[in-house]
């Protein structure tokens, strides 16, 4: 049998480049640059290719983005060359081509945060990376535990600084940094390790990874990596769902990775930042109609590493319409406005949860109501707390809450004929 004839050439090739320039590309990744057609790269990019490269050179607009499909759409049927920073299918343009449905092929070059931890000596399996490029520098919150090595992909030469003053207000100053420049160049520098609480360092080269080995202050609130933050960790004025109670809305919730949560009612926020914690694929939008606990959800979101959590000012069900299907609703405020627990079982994609909870009884007869007609569980949660009772200890019960939870059908069941009625 005759082997297949070979498939057409990819339309685009994306090419992996490195600090050290056109010196440092393989014979394969040369090849591909002085054969394409047009070259597309950012002007640093383009600036280290040599005259033999001679493909029509054009930069990336900005924002660079949306420009994608027009880019593509321009030179279809052209050889094109897309040169990256290092790998260009780990936080890089390579995602975007794809995603464009464009057929690649890549050529990848060491990304920096393998040459950060070859430069480290860390076990780059055990590191947590996180890209502040592009993205808002509080994110780096989320992954700050004791004893965790970091490695955090900086936007520009201020982020070093950034991330310093980060870790001092979050209770890690004694945390220690090490700024790594230009990795795989010939001006390749590294600082000496510092503590956040004492960096000095003037800004240097915007090319930067920062690594960070996370120590915690002793008087420092500790917070764990699963469902059930401490209540302190909440600026709230009392509309807050209390830790115990909480962690367990959470397990109903179940989030799991890339799914969308909406948290109607927030109040302080901490279902819907505790949802995102879980996972940083995890999507999350909270409906608050008070404006002022609106702006308290966004700040506690932001002290809690999550600041990509939506917060829509609004009562529902109207502030409802138009937003994008959830995988999950919990419901912890509003449950009596009219045709609420409908819009949102309605809004429910298939197969997904529905949680709400109160401690009314006017609220406790529509859950009991919802259980009647689409079933899940109806549960009842008590925590008591020890508290001094004179010279002794006694218990003081907090008001029980009424939780429902359901899980939508991922198929539509037939209805069921009424007796008789095919006679």
């Amino acid at each position: 049998m005759n082997p297949a004839p070979p498939g057409p050439s990819p339309a685009v090739t994306v090419v992996g480049i490195g600090a050290d320039g056109w010196e440092g590309l393989p014979a394969a990744s040369r090849d591909a640059l002085r054969d394409a057609d047009v070259l597309v790269a950012g002007p640093r990019q383009l600036g280290l290719l040599p005259e033999e490269c001679a493909g029509e050179r054009v930069a990336w607009p900005s924002p660079l983005r949306p420009a994608v499909p027009g880019l593509l759409a321009a030179h279809a049927g052209r050889r094109v060359a897309v040169l990256a920073s290092g790998d260009p299918m780990f936080y890089g343009i390579g995602r975007a081509l794809a995603e464009e449905g464009a057929a690649l092929r890549v050529l990848p070059h060491p990304s920096s945060v393998s040459y950060a931890a070859a430069r480290l000596g860390w076990p780059l399996e055990d590191v947590e990376v996180v890209t502040l490029v592009g993205r808002p520098v509080p994110r780096l919150a989320a992954a700050l535990h004791e004893g965790r090595r970091l490695l955090v992909l900086s936007a520009d030469a201020t982020t070093p600084a950034e991330i310093a003053a980060l870790l001092r207000d979050r209770g890690f100053g004694p945390s220690r940094m090490r700024v790594l420049e230009q990795l795989g160049g010939p001006a390749e520098r590294t600082t000496a390790a510092t503590v956040a609480d004492d960096w000095r360092h003037a800004p240097g080269d915007p090319l930067n990874v920062v690594a960070v080995e996370c120590r915690r202050a002793p008087d420092a609130l500790r917070l764990g990596a699963v469902p059930g933050l401490p209540d302190d960790a909440y600026e709230h004025d009392g509309q807050l769902t209390k830790r115990h109670v909480r962690a367990a809305t959470l397990g109903a919730l179940a989030p799991a990775p890339g799914e969308l949560l909406w948290d109607i009612g927030g109040g302080s926020g901490s279902i819907a930042i505790e949802w995102l914690r879980t996972h940083p694929s995890c999507r999350a939008l909270t409906v608050e109609r008070d404006p002022v606990r609106a702006e308290r959800i966004t700040r506690n979101a932001d002290r809690l590493g999550v600041p990509a959590l939506r917060v829509v000012t609004g009562a529902a069900p109207a502030a409802l319409e138009r937003l994008p299907r959830p995988d999950a609703v919990f419901v912890g405020g509003g449950l009596t406005a009219p045709g609420l627990l409908d819009a949102c079982w309605q809004a429910l994609a298939p197969g997904g949860r529905l949680v709400a909870n109160t401690v009314t009884l006017e609220s406790e007869a529509l859950l009991a109501d919802a259980h009647r007609r689409h079933g899940g569980e109806l549960v009842r949660l008590a925590v008591a707390h020890a508290v001094p009772v004179g010279g002794f200890t006694g218990w003081r019960q907090a008001m029980p809450v009424t939780q429902w939870a359901a899980r939508k059908p991922a198929t539509a069941h037939p209805a069921t004929p009424s007796p008789g009625a095919d006679r």
